[in-house]
């Protein structure tokens, strides 16, 4: 019986790519976004490409929408064994300018959602009586917190929290829980960080953010969404049934912890 896996935030960027290699390791697919012209694009180049997918466009914030996600991809394909808490944003702004809308914005994506999601799949495995993996998107800013991007940082050190929690309570289900960490990669999230950055600061030109914050990658290169998406397939894969509530960087040389 072939395998399945629900990636949020998967439209576009590094979850795209996480469901594409997750296709080619066998996986049927349940892309989800927001935005549902952009999802609706990503499934019909799915399908073209001979991939066995679904799309259900929801809000990860809104624990309903979790709820109806997991419905729809046992709908689909009966029953579940991955999830990809993979929906986040971000915001770069100094600390005495973060406000209540930013702090409640991110956090209700970037954490609510984690939290909803991972419930959602966690209730769905117990319920097919199988194993079942959860694996979140952290960050280098989950394990380090970076000047400009305050709120960002809090909310994937409460990712990290969450990711342990949750795989404490639910090994006992055969349940894991992990998250991958990315660094520095080349997607239109640190695009919008680089112009943020640059804006605030008359010295710096359009993308010396990024180089400043690519350069000090040991590796010498900046990061792919292969690059994020190999470790989250080692995740996916029996292979690591043996790991759980491990926050893993996959940033080339960027954080130790």
């Amino acid at each position: 019986m072939s395998k399945v896996a629900v990636v949020t935030g998967s439209a576009g960027g590094l979850g795209k790519g996480i469901a594409q290699r997750l296709a080619k390791d066998g996986f049927k697919l349940v892309l989800h976004d927001i935005n549902g012209d952009m999802l609706a694009d990503t499934l019909k180049e799915f399908k073209d490409n001979g991939i066995d997918a679904v799309a259900v466009t929801g809000d990860v914030s809104k624990q309903a929408d979790q709820l109806n996600l997991v419905a729809e991809a046992v709908k689909a394909f009966d029953h579940i064994d991955v999830f990809i808490n993979n929906a986040g944003i971000d915001v770069v702004s100094p600390f005495l300018e973060i406000d209540e809308a930013q702090l409640n914005r991110l956090f209700s994506i970037n954490v609510n959602g984690v939290v909803f999601g991972t419930q959602a799949a966690a209730k769905q495995f117990m319920k097919q009586g199988t194993k079942g993996k959860v694996i979140n998107a952290c960050s280098i800013a989950g394990h380090e917190a970076y000047e400009m991007l305050g709120t960002y940082s809090a909310t994937k050190h409460a990712v990290k929290a969450f990711t342990h929690v949750a795989a404490k309570e639910l090994a006992s289900e055969q349940i894991t829980v992990n998250a991958y960490c990315p660094g520095v990669a080349k997607t239109s999230m640190w695009e919008r960080i680089d112009e943020a950055m640059v804006a605030r600061d008359d010295s710096m030109q359009p993308g010396d953010a990024f180089k400043k914050f690519s350069g000090n990658i040991a590796l010498g290169r900046y990061q792919t969404a292969d690059d994020v998406a190999n470790l989250v397939s080692f995740l996916a894969s029996d292979d690591a049934d043996y790991i759980t509530g491990q926050t893993i960087l996959t940033d080339g040389g960027l954080v130790y912890n």
